[in-house]
């Protein structure tokens, strides 16, 4: 199917932001895109009623992290539809979508911008899209990075929560009650603070962020995810590596677990972060400094060697004794992650 977009070009530090609406078959998709188009490609998909600046902003705006992936990728945020900034009330005549319609529309955005096999990013929700769509599209994907993933049917707990979140979304908007439940989805009590300590930056920023969220927007992501069915029989026909991080204090810790004893040992990694959340990205994105080097140097991506780092950053070179790059290193215990390899990433 053809398709259309609508772009808008931004340079910022020399580096060009472009704003496209990209019309598919499946309705039309935002995909802001940062970087040289000339690069390998990364894609990234949100979690439920998050887009790129509210789910991936702390681990680009990382120096590290940011000079790091901007160094080797152009990157393409893929929002789920109607939750990109400034989206208005999706229409009822637009389509409602399944997963599988979301990972479809996926390749039809790569197929527009011309782009074959592709770095994947995705959390939670937008985990089990992108690794929906590695399944259906396996030789378009050159490696997963899941953040707190899922790949089973929702369980009994979480398809309730979801029906209360439909309900509230229906009938009351994006209501007080739906924000405190998202962010017990996202974040750890650490950071979300109680009576006597008050929430964390990121969390209220976060809360502001749902605030702009179009509810029946939200609410068909909510519903496509909720029906979803059981990938895990797929993960076996993945050709790619994984790299996976889970919070120990995400809902979803088990489920991640079971993701990794699924997928093949000899191309897969975990990473569990300590007193984190769901959305490492965001509440600890410095934890995934470290693994994110050494699982892009098996693709031959390194940082730049003139980049500027800091004497603590956890890239900089001074900082790292010299056993570490090799594989095992991996399975070594980094505060404040703990990881957990098997075979070769």
């Amino acid at each position: 199917m053809q398709l259309t977009t609508r772009s808008i070009i931004i340079k910022n530090n020399g580096i060009q932001k472009t704003e496209h609406l990209v019309k598919t078959g499946h309705g039309s998709v935002s995909v802001v895109v940062f970087g040289d188009q000339d690069k390998p490609a990364l894609i990234t998909y949100p979690d439920l009623a998050l887009n790129y600046m509210s789910c991936f902003q702390g681990v680009f705006f990382c120096p590290e992290a940011f000079s790091l992936l901007l160094h080797n990728f152009c990157i393409y945020h893929i929002s789920p539809p109607g939750h990109e900034l400034g989206a208005a009330v999706m229409s009822l005549d637009d389509p409602v979508l399944s997963v599988d319609d979301l990972a479809d529309q996926i390749a039809e955005v790569l197929d527009y911008f011309g782009l074959g096999k592709v770095m994947c990013m995705g959390v939670t929700a937008g985990a089990y899209v992108l690794t929906l769509f590695a399944i259906k599209y396996t030789r378009r994907v050159m490696g997963l990075i899941l953040i707190s993933p899922l790949c089973k049917a929702p369980s009994w707990t979480e398809w309730l929560c979801n029906k209360v979140m439909t309900n509230l979304l229906y009938f009351c908007g994006m209501c007080s009650l739906v924000k405190e439940l998202l962010l017990l989805r996202y974040f750890s009590k650490e950071v979300r603070g109680s009576v006597e300590v008050p929430e964390s930056d990121v969390v209220q920023a976060c809360r502001r962020l749902l605030g702009e969220r179009q509810s029946p927007n939200v609410l068909r992501f909510l519903e496509a995810i909720n029906e979803r069915p059981d990938i895990t029989k797929g993960l076996r026909k993945l050709q790619c590596r994984s790299l996976i991080f889970v919070g120990e204090n995400s809902p979803f810790h088990s489920e991640a677990l079971h993701m990794t004893s699924k997928l093949d040992r000899r191309f897969s990694a975990l990473v569990e972060v300590q007193a984190c959340g769901s959305m490492v990205t965001e509440e600890q994105p410095d934890a995934m400094l470290i693994p994110l080097e050494y699982f892009l140097m098996g693709f031959g991506f390194y940082r730049p060697s003139k980049c500027s780092v800091s004497p603590r950053s956890p890239l900089s070179p001074t900082s790292i004794s010299p056993e570490l790059f090799s594989p095992e290193s991996m399975g070594l215990k980094l505060k404040p992650i703990k990881t957990r390899i098997s075979g070769e990433v």
